[in-house]
């Protein structure tokens, strides 16, 4: 039994609006064509999503291609930035290395990392449970990368982010054993950091 961890596509950035209800954009709806080409989406016997809106539109694309509801999980959100709201890009840049490199402590408000990672890695374990086939866990980037450091028994590290919205890894179910790094949409890959 597979797990394919997904990240959303790109969304539509709006300063004025709380960040889990952005949705997607344009450009991210039209990238999820490449989603549901991926050629494990008929293996698929669930779909699994954070209730963030930008996740569940692109969970609900992949679960309509794939026959299947969608679950959500509100666990499955992103790291609780609430504290800071909108960030400008570099500043939120800025801020995110320092939530990875300094995992034990609440960099401006935001969750720690530690907590991050735990209450998401139980999230997934919980949207795997009692599957009998492959399924899909529909979520963030940084979570993402909190969840891959997990299973690969290493430190919290940003070099096992995302390259990218809207990418995706996958791990074997019974074994927790990494099959593949993260791979953007459109197939470009990235195990190069992971050394795989």
């Amino acid at each position: 039994m597979q797990i394919y961890v997904v990240t959303h596509a790109e969304v539509a950035v709006d300063p004025a609006v709380p960040v889990p209800e952005w949705g997607l954009s344009a450009a991210g709806r039209a990238r999820l064509t490449h989603l549901v080409a991926q050629p494990w989406v008929p293996t698929l016997t669930g779909v699994v999503s954070s209730a963030e809106r930008k996740a569940l539109q692109t969970a609900e694309v992949l679960a309509d291609a794939a026959g299947l509801p969608v679950g959500v999980d509100e666990e499955l959100g992103e790291n609780d930035r609430s504290s800071t709201g909108y960030l400008r890009p570099e500043e939120f840049e800025a801020v995110a290395d320092a939530f990875f490199a300094r995992p034990e402590e609440s960099v401006r408000g935001w969750e720690r990392a530690v907590d991050a990672q735990r209450r998401f890695v139980a999230a997934v374990q919980r949207a795997v449970a009692g599957a009998t086939g492959d399924v899909a866990v529909v979520a963030h980037g940084a979570v993402g990368a909190l969840l891959l450091c997990s299973l690969l028994g290493v430190p919290v590290d940003r070099r096992y982010d995302q390259p990218g919205q809207g990418s995706f890894f996958r791990f074997d179910a019974v074994t927790g054993r990494v099959l593949h790094g993260w791979q953007r949409l459109d197939g470009a890959v990235r195990d190069a950091a992971l050394g795989l």
